[in-house]
């Protein structure tokens, strides 16, 4: 099968491509509101410092509600706890704009980003979830999981094209308020969408055939370290998010949301571009050996933003260095799906998709205080790259849990499945 031909067979999965358009619209807030926040507390206070401080707590809430939310959506089934949360986040983000707007004290403005961050919709990792179901061992499908996967991925880092896009737009015409409220009217109809479509309704688990408790998927050999790899990733994009504008500040002054959003835009360009080209080929290395590889790559584009001397350059590198994003996304996406028992699934996207949120939000606090001194966004890139060169270095590891925990789903996996995993949790 050529690369064009494997995703003109993945427009034959039924439901799928719905489910996929679908999660583009309702994720399109989460590409608007890091950023729109930013700016919004950084227009309130002056600090950069300050408005990272504030996207940390929104990342950190989200991290340590949604493992559970994940729970709660592996036993009810996704569409309930979807709806539920869409509204929830609506109205939380209204809440941060008037917050925000009428000069409450850095507090309240943290707190209420915490309400944001914790009724954000578990859309990732359901919509992984389905994913991973519908191209499972015995449905006929599983050949074509790594090209669906990076078709997600890839569709995803639109997102964060258009996201910054939008938010750079609202800058320009009207303000970052703007631009949050119109990220609450996107998630609640997205996700609304996205709960009522045929791939959540059909997900019905029978209570009793759900164990899980504890620790759940963290207790899954191998999950915890790729948890960290992932997380290392995550604290390095923060850094990077927060030192692009920065660097869009010393560049262009104060008027620099049009360019901070138009540099992140590009660099989701270069990842979705580079997604799409991953999916098209067949694997022919271990996803173990590709995650090293990936993470190393990543770790040297990110680095090598520290020398780039103007926003054309550093819009060049961030496309270029884009390409290997989303093909490492998808790696560790795949080997989720592979290592998670099918009853944890939803919980453990949810674990791999907020824990590079809550990293990000560090990564994102510690380059803030780089970058409010005299030189310090060099220094901001510069710690990016050595976080995620860390990753890569355990990834490649060869006798590590994850390549451990890779080989025996591998061995353990029906022929032609990358699937699900039949692996014993410790």
């Amino acid at each position: 099968m050529n690369a064009l031909g494997r995703y003109a067979e993945v427009r034959k999965i039924p439901g799928l491509m719905s489910l996929l358009v679908t999660g583009v619209v309702a994720r399109l807030g989460s590409g608007m509101t890091p950023l729109a926040l930013l700016l919004l507390v950084e227009g309130a206070t002056g600090r950069y410092a300050y408005a990272s401080l504030a996207v940390g707590v929104y990342a950190l809430a989200g991290v340590s509600i949604s493992p559970v939310i994940g729970r709660i959506a592996d036993r009810l089934g996704p569409s309930p706890v979807l709806l539920g949360t869409a509204l929830a986040h609506a109205m939380a983000l209204a809440g941060l704009v008037v917050t925000a707007q009428g000069a409450g004290a850095l507090p309240l403005i943290c707190t209420t980003a915490a309400a944001v961050g914790a009724t954000y919709p578990p859309l990732t990792a359901v919509i992984r979830g389905a994913c991973n179901r519908m191209t499972g061992p015995r449905t006929g499908w599983e050949r074509m999981r790594g090209t669906v996967l990076a078709a997600d991925t890839a569709l995803y880092e639109f997102v964060f094209v258009i996201g910054p896009l939008l938010v750079g737009v609202f800058g320009v015409i009207a303000t970052p308020a703007a631009a949050i409220i119109a990220a609450a009217g996107v998630t609640l109809a997205g996700t609304t969408l996205v709960a009522l479509g045929a791939a959540m309704r059909a997900q019905r688990p029978h209570a009793s055939r759900v164990r899980t408790s504890g620790l759940g998927p963290l207790r899954v050999p191998g999950f915890t370290v790729l948890l960290g790899c992932v997380g290392a990733l995550g604290a390095g994009f923060g850094a990077v998010s927060v030192a692009v504008p920065a660097y869009a500040t010393e560049h262009s002054g104060r008027d620099s949301a049009g360019l901070a959003g138009l540099l992140l835009a590009v660099w989701g360009l270069g990842s979705a571009v580079g997604g799409l080209w991953y999916g098209a080929w067949p694997p022919r290395s271990p996803l173990h050996r590709q995650l090293a590889w990936l993470l190393g790559c990543v770790a040297l584009s990110l680095a090598v933003l520290a020398v780039v001397p103007d926003p054309a350059a550093l819009a060049v590198a961030l496309v270029l260095g884009g390409g290997v994003i989303a093909p490492c996304l998808t790696v560790y996406i795949s080997l989720v799906g592979r290592i998670a028992p099918t009853d944890m699934l939803t919980e453990a996207h949810t674990w791999i998709a907020t824990v590079p949120v809550a990293a990000n939000s560090v990564g994102g606090a510690v380059a803030g205080t780089l970058v409010d001194e005299p030189g310090g966004v060099p220094w901001a890139f510069v710690m990016a790259g050595t976080i995620v060169a860390v990753a890569a270095v355990t990834a490649a590891w060869p006798a590590g849990p994850i390549t451990r925990a890779d080989t025996t789903a591998e061995e353990t996996t029906p022929a032609g499945a990358d699937g699900d995993a039949t692996c014993p949790t410790a």
